[in-house]
């Protein structure tokens, strides 16, 4: 038998979370059924969806969830044999039992020289969210200014990359110096500390006076209300996240955009990337062939030990990471 760790959530989180609200557990797994898996998590991924998605979704006691890269270890299912490696939404746990149903094989042609993390960030959820926004929501064309925010996180710093291979001006935000560099590095035109200049309008307008035909929005809130201002007419938004909100305990209100919207005639739209799941292979063969071929180039911020995993995920939504936050099992 396998004994698996799991971290629960202890109690739903109140504003930002806290130690407190995560228990570390043991348990015991059950011989393997026909058509069953058994894995190890290898990889985990910390994402900021985890956040407002646990409220919604679990119950105090549920195991946390997100997703993994896991190691098949026993196998009664053909589709995934001993040794081979998958993707998973088992959440926070060492080992677990699976069926094919609920798990996506690695990309045959993966290179032996690309980490399977990978397959949790840039060439993952995060990759295909940036893919599928820019290109179905955004409808970016050559020679469109495209802003991003959060834009050296995981979704926003592949978001940059993808919008300069199809011929866009890219301007990002982020909350240091380092990040900033790091945005310079993989090609952004312009990039700004949002956290250190003295006027957002006027850092916006410096960096694209013309204004933006693009916003992939990753933070909402006030940082929302001065870039929707900066929007040229017909203006194509992307709602990717809202990270300024997800640990409020009182809702903000206003300033309100219905005016900007009419007056610019701007088309706002949310998304989930799940609403692409037909087209998962088309994104993730894309993604894989642009990181082979370094224009995309990536940055995790890895942590080590699965007892780290709440300070990671805490870690991650104060923004202490640069690229993909994973933790290593």
């Amino acid at each position: 038998m396998v004994r698996a760790k799991i971290w629960i959530l202890k109690k739903h989180f109140e504003g930002f979370p806290k130690h407190s609200d995560f228990e570390l557990k043991e348990v015991e797994l059950p011989a393997l059924k026909d058509g069953e898996v058994l894995l190890e998590t290898v990889f985990l991924s910390l994402d900021p969806y985890m956040r407002p998605y646990s409220r919604i979704h679990l119950k105090e006691g549920d195991t946390m969830l997100g997703s993994q890269v896991a190691k098949v270890l026993e196998s009664k299912c053909p589709t995934f044999p001993v040794g081979s490696f998958a993707l998973a939404r088992a959440g926070w746990t060492t080992h677990f039992i699976s069926t094919s149903k609920e798990l996506f094989p690695m990309l045959p042609n993966w290179p032996e020289k690309l980490p399977r993390s990978l397959a949790l960030g840039a060439i993952g959820m995060p990759g295909l969210t940036a893919y599928f926004g820019l290109l179905e929501i955004c409808q970016m064309k050559p020679g469109d200014t495209v802003l991003i925010n959060a834009a050296a996180g995981a979704v926003g710093s592949v978001a940059g990359q993808i919008a300069k291979i199809k011929g866009c001006k890219v301007v990002g935000c982020a909350g240091s110096d380092k990040k900033v560099a790091f945005l310079k590095e993989i090609g952004y035109d312009e990039a700004f500390n949002y956290k250190t200049v003295g006027s957002l309008e006027e850092a916006l307008k410096k960096a694209s006076p013309d204004g933006y035909d693009c916003y992939f929005d990753n933070v909402g809130g006030q940082f929302s209300t001065v870039a929707l201002g900066q929007m040229k007419k017909f203006g194509r938004i992307a709602v990717c996240g809202a990270i300024s909100l997800y640990n409020d305990t009182v809702p903000q209100t206003g300033p309100y955009m219905q005016l900007m919207m009419i007056l610019k005639e701007l088309r706002m739209e949310g998304f989930v990337v799940q609403r692409w799941a037909d087209r998962r292979e088309e994104g993730m063969t894309a993604l894989l062939k642009w990181v082979a071929e370094g224009k995309i180039k990536c940055q995790e911020h890895i942590t080590q030990g699965f007892e780290n995993m709440p300070a990671a995920f805490m870690g991650m939504l104060k923004g202490e990471n640069t690229g993909k936050a994973v933790l290593k099992v």
